[in-house]
C-alpha cells in the first residue's frame, strides 16, 4: 500500500478500492512523559494505545451512526490496529477543533486570568487550531478560516454543530458508567462537499475526569468496552 501521510498517533494509506486505511500508533500526545490531549507533540509511548483507541473510535462511530451522524467510518481490523475509512480533503493542512466542556490545559494556560482550573463551561465550547507543530498549533477564528480561504462560514457553522452535537453523545455516554467528559478533540474534512467528521474519537483524544482523578487512555478505553 501507498503510505500517504505519516502522522502524530498514526500512519495513513491508500487502498486500491479508492478509500483509506488508518494504523493506529502506540503514541500519545504530551510533555515530559505525561500525557496531555492538548499537546502538539507525542510525548510518550503506551504499549496498546493504538488498539485501545481504535476500539474506542469504532464503539463510537458505530454510535453516531445508529443516531444519524454521517462520519468517514467504513470498518475496522482491530487485530491489526487498521481502520478503513471514505477519502475526506482535510481543510488547509490540517485543522484540529476542540470542544471543551470544563476549563482546563491550554484554555487556562491562556485565559487563567479571567476563569480558574475545573470551571464548567455551559453549552460547550468549540475552538479551532491549525496543525502546525512549529508553530505550536496556532488558534484561528472561522473569519480567520474564510480569509484564507480554507473553510466557508456555512461550513464552519455546519462543523461546529456537528462537534457540539459528538461531543454530548460521547459525554452521556461516559456519564452512564460515572466518567465526566472534560474537553475532546476532533478533525473534520469534506466529501463532495459535504463536513464529515474524519480520523478518530479515541481515549488518547479526550480529557475525561472519575471524581477528582483523571483517567489514563488504555483505562478509559477499559471502562467504555467493558461494562
Amino acid at each position: 500500500m501507498e503510505k500517504i501521510y505519516t502522522g502524530k498517533t498514526k500512519d495513513v494509506y491508500k487502498l486500491d478500492n479508492g478509500n483509506v486505511m488508518l494504523k493506529f500508533k502506540d503514541d500519545c500526545t504530551g510533555k515530559d512523559g505525561v500525557f496531555d490531549p492538548g499537546e502538539n507533540s507525542v510525548g510518550l509511548t503506551i504499549d496498546g494505545i493504538g488498539k485501545a483507541n481504535l476500539q474506542t473510535s469504532v464503539y463510537y462511530f458505530e454510535m453516531l451512526k445508529a443516531a444519524g451522524v454521517k462520519t468517514h467510518y467504513v470498518s475496522a481490523d482491530i487485530d491489526n490496529a487498521t481502520m478503513e475509512v471514505l477519502p475526506a480533503t482535510v481543510f488547509g493542512h490540517g485543522l484540529e477543533v476542540i470542544c471543551r466542556l470544563v476549563a482546563t490545559g491550554s484554555f487556562i494556560r491562556r485565559y487563567g486570568e479571567y476563569m480558574e482550573d475545573g470551571t464548567p463551561i455551559d453549552g460547550g465550547y468549540v475552538e479551532c487550531t491549525f496543525k502546525n507543530d512549529a508553530k505550536g498549533d496556532p488558534l484561528v477564528t472561522s473569519e480567520g478560516l474564510a480569509v484564507l480561504g480554507i473553510m466557508t462560514p456555512e461550513m464552519f457553522e455546519s462543523m461546529k454543530e456537528q462537534t457540539l452535537k459528538i461531543t454530548k453523545v460521547v459525554a452521556d455516554d461516559l456519564k452512564t458508567i460515572g466518567l465526566d467528559l472534560w474537553d475532546i478533540k476532533f478533525e473534520f474534512g469534506y466529501n463532495n462537499d459535504e463536513v464529515i467528521l474524519i480520523d478518530e474519537i479515541a481515549s488518547g483524544n479526550m480529557r475525561v475526569y472519575k471524581g477528582d482523578k483523571i483517567v489514563d487512555p488504555v483505562e478509559l478505553t477499559k471502562l467504555i468496552l467493558n461494562r
